[in-house]
């Protein structure tokens, strides 16, 4: 009986080791990291990963932005590299030696058993030149993907561009799925929404033979996976006043951003000098790459969200708001323009009323307004006091959105500052600032930086009387919606019944007699435009000009905010850019006898002619 027993044992140890056996050589072929080496025969299979399309980009008009095209990559296997001659590699793929032994260095660092790129963005003319002799170099084999193609030469700052992956992502675990020489966002909405275009990877097991050439499935694709495409992008931007935005400024540094106030989406993202987007596609875009970063006019930089300015007068509007929460002014509230406390932009009618402080945008009045909603007698210490309002004074500004990160759909968007009494604590000591440290704060001036997107953005709020949407340029994301924070409203500190008594102060600024905006008028059509001028203090030359509004006032659908860098005052300048982009979005083109507009706007010189 035990020699029974122990037979049993023994058939039994028999089975499962033929089982472990099984086991070890089906886990062997699906997950080992050798991915080319399955089979016995360790040069006949190998691993294919199958890159989905990437989704598509559309504009808010339906119209196709970006799409792809495919591309041919040289990979290598350093494993599987025999007797190379590197000078005959070279000529063949008409590379210099040293960028081979460099990409030959980074496959082995990488993985000697997995590819490599050698070199990238053939097309299917380059490859066919190739291929034929490619063979010949065992380890080296063409690899198709597809690669990113703009079918509009703007937009280029809002829709980013996609760029093979570098050594350095690779180490992250949020990119383990991918692999050397593959494309992923690198800035924009590209990269923004990497996760949802990028959709999800395949493997596909082929058999090959010793050169490389397929021979079929393995074992009828039974270990096989689809990839499944990423999703398409639906935005908001019109290309059209886009296009048009682009136009306008070119030749110019600045920015213009419109939104429609009441759903939060862009409609218009200009960044200014921008480049077409097509610059980084396809081969030699690494050198092209270069020249804009190296270009002295920055036309990389993202000015829209990543360029803070003083805000100048336009935010006057901001102190008047918060004044009249605390209740410390009413809408009939009647300040002297004493030059005595701060010059005033030029002479002009008493400010009786705050319609014609707006209006006259009247630099004494606000700084009494600014004084009254933040010296409030909350402490006998004139330096407390000044320090407790500006605290309160602070929180009830930056519910307006402005120095802190909007959440926009873009990667590298700037706070801005609004300063609060532990910045001037740091910088002038404790208790050793008062109000009149401050007081160009009341202006828009001295330490205050905001975004053009954050301008546009209070535009938006000014124009739905005090709430606003996340700015966000995707109004859908395949057959849905935008993500869920682009739902939600966000308030400010100021009540909504208050904003109604800025607004006649705001359209006498564009549509009234001695208006500081008459060139953003566009009256002549039925349409009223609410907006303020500003003048930006520069002290490393020319000021800058910026113009913000919203039209129609009475029911608005468009807030747009205009920066332009050395071009003195706003309402000479920014204003007719801004009249120009309204007219274009609300009546679909621009009259021809305003053409001259557009002729000043680009090519006239701003610092020849003051108000």
């Amino acid at each position: 009986m035990q020699y029974l027993e122990g037979r049993k044992y023994v058939v039994q140890g028999i089975f499962l080791a033929i089982a472990l056996l099984y086991m070890t050589r089906l886990f062997f072929m699906q997950v080992l990291d050798g991915t080319y080496k399955l089979a016995a025969d360790r040069n006949t299979l190998q691993r294919l990963v199958q890159i989905p399309y990437r989704g598509l980009i559309y504009d808010r008009k339906n119209q196709l932005l970006v799409q792809n095209t495919p591309v041919y990559d040289i990979m290598v296997v350093p494993r599987e590299v025999k007797q190379l001659d590197s000078l005959a590699l070279c000529e063949l793929l008409q590379i210099p030696l040293e960028n081979l032994r460099a990409s030959l260095v980074a496959a082995k660092k990488y993985s000697r058993t997995k590819p490599s790129p050698v070199l990238q963005n053939l097309t299917t003319p380059d490859l066919a030149a190739i291929q034929d002799r490619l063979s010949d170099f065992s380890g080296f084999y063409p690899r198709t993907r597809m690669a990113r193609a703009y079918r509009t030469p703007n937009m280029a700052h809002a829709l980013g561009y996609v760029g093979a992956i570098t050594p350095a992502f690779l180490e992250k675990p949020k990119y383990a799925k991918y692999q050397p020489g593959e494309n992923i966002g690198i800035s924009g909405l590209e990269a923004f929404y990497e996760s949802t275009l990028m959709g999800r990877r395949g493997v596909q097991y082929k058999m090959v033979n010793v050169r490389g050439i397929e021979k079929g499935a393995f074992r009828g694709g039974e270990f096989d996976t689809l990839s499944v495409a990423g999703q398409d992008l639906h935005l908001s931007v019109d290309s059209e006043l886009q296009a048009y935005g682009e136009k306008l400024l070119a030749g110019r540094r600045g920015s213009i951003v419109a939104l429609d106030p009441k759903t939060g989406e862009v409609l218009a993202f200009v960044s200014a000098p921008h480049y077409n987007p097509n610059l980084l596609t396809g081969k030699g875009s690494g050198n092209r790459y270069m020249a804009l970063l190296n270009d002295p006019n920055q036309p990389l930089f993202d000015r829209p969200i990543m360029a803070t300015y003083p805000p100048g007068s336009v935010f006057k509007l901001v102190n008047e708001l918060v004044a009249l929460q605390l209740g410390v002014v009413t809408p009939n509230t009647s300040f002297e323009c004493n030059w005595k406390l701060v010059r005033c932009t030029h002479r002009h009618e008493p400010p009786v009323n705050v319609n014609i402080a707006i209006k006259q945008s009247c630099n004494p009045y606000f700084y009494q307004v600014m004084q009254a909603a933040v010296l409030r007698k909350q402490s006998p210490n004139k330096y407390e006091d000044a320090r407790i309002g500006l605290g309160q004074w602070q929180k009830m500004v930056k519910s307006f959105g402005l120095g802190e990160r909007l959440g926009v759909d873009m990667a590298q968007e700037k706070r801005g500052l609004i300063p609060s009494p532990e910045y001037y604590d740091k910088r002038k000591g404790y208790h050793k600032w008062r109000y009149r440290t401050v007081y160009s704060l009341s202006i828009g001036q001295g330490e205050i930086g905001i975004t053009g997107l954050q301008m546009a953005n209070l535009m938006a709020t000014i124009a739905n009387r005090g709430w606003y949407y996340t700015p966000h340029f995707v109004r859908g994301i395949g057959n849905g919606g935008p993500l869920p924070q682009f739902r939600v409203k966000h308030y400010t500190a100021v009540d909504t019944t208050l904003f109604k008594y800025i607004i006649p102060g705001m359209r006498d600024v564009v549509d009234g007699r001695g208006g500081t905006a008459e060139f953003a008028s566009l009256a002549q059509y039925g349409i009223a435009v609410a907006g303020k001028t500003g003048t930006v203090q520069n002290p490393h030359g020319e000021d800058h000009a910026t113009f913000a509004a919203f039209a129609p006032a009475e029911d608005p659908k468009i807030a747009i905010a205009v920066f332009i860098e050395n071009a003195g005052f706003g309402g000479i300048s920014a204003a007719p850019a801004a009249g120009l982009m309204i007219e274009k979005y609300l009546r679909g083109k621009v009259a021809p006898h305003r053409k001259r507009w557009e002729d000043w706007v680009m090519f006239g010189d701003f610092t020849k002619r003051r108000h």
